[in-house]
């Protein structure tokens, strides 16, 4: 292979991709990173106003046609509707990123023992199942069965580090409170994240003879202003000894969602400062 082969596998020029949870901090990073290589990123959040917004900003930057459209995920009528007009609009879908997904912020603060795994409220645990779990579902159901049937297509699912290791609920401990009070990372975060990385395994076999990939990303923390208590606590787990920065992702989707993985199905990728390798 040479030199302007290996570019050529990582360009996505005129390919779709549609990104759920498209307005949020990581959302709109796998945007940028599609759009960079020339792809059409379409940015499917709850927050319609934000996804167009933040869609209008990456078309400006990059120079490419991208689409902001607010959905509810959970709902596959809404989904439907979606997927109908992206296809209205760019005449196909061949990228799907799962990045959606509730997630607590359990380093914030205090008066969160509502997070520990005796008090969770069932109602909490049904809305994260069904934005981070069922959402998958629907938009891997709808928008891959129509990569299926172009015989080409890559699904990209967002999990996290914690889909392979249990949470150091040390890291968010806060002084003086009761221990039966301390907030923990939502047992949800971890059951989706895990979750994702199943759906990629059956979704990698099931759709290999069409011509579909899927493949996980686990990313570690992104460094966004958290506390430095729980920075520094949370730095002391991971070999590199910092957080991610918000635009370390972009590279290895840019890999996962292009022919460059052309050979890779059914994996999942850890991208975690080496915290998973102690």
């Amino acid at each position: 292979m040479s030199l302007d082969d290996v570019r050529k596998a990582f360009d996505l020029t005129g390919r779709v991709a549609v990104i759920t949870g498209g307005a949020g901090l990581l959302g709109v990073k796998h945007a940028e990173a599609v759009a960079e290589q020339g792809a059409s990123p379409v940015l499917l959040d709850l927050y319609g106003e934000r996804a167009r917004e933040a869609a209008k900003t990456v078309s400006l930057q990059y120079g490419v046609k991208a689409l902001g459209m607010g959905a509810d995920i959970t709902n596959p009528a809404q989904v439907e509707r979606a997927r109908d007009r992206i296809i209205d609009e760019f005449g196909g879908i061949d990228i799907l990123i799962n990045n959606a997904a509730n997630n607590p912020k359990a380093e914030n603060g205090s008066g969160q023992q509502w997070t520990r795994f005796e008090n969770f409220p069932l109602d909490v645990w049904e809305k994260d199942i069904a934005v981070g779990l069922t959402g998958a579902f629907h938009c891997s159901r709808l928008f891959g069965a129509e990569m299926a049937r172009a015989g080409r297509g890559v699904i990209l699912n967002v999990a996290s580090d914690l889909s392979v290791i249990g949470p150091d609920q040390r890291i968010y401990r806060k002084p003086g409170i009761p221990d039966d009070q301390q907030p923990v990372k939502p047992v949800t975060y971890s059951i989706v994240k895990a979750g994702l990385v199943g759906l990629t395994k059956y979704l990698a076999t099931y759709w290999a003879d069409k011509g579909v990939r899927v493949n996980a990303i686990s990313p570690g923390g992104v460094y966004n202003r958290q506390p430095p208590d729980f920075v520094e606590r949370l730095t002391q787990l991971i070999p590199l000894g910092r957080m991610a920065q918000p635009d370390e992702y972009k590279a290895v989707v840019v890999f996962l969602v292009s022919d460059a993985s052309s050979y890779m199905t059914g994996a999942n990728v850890h991208v975690d400062g080496g915290r998973t390798a102690w």
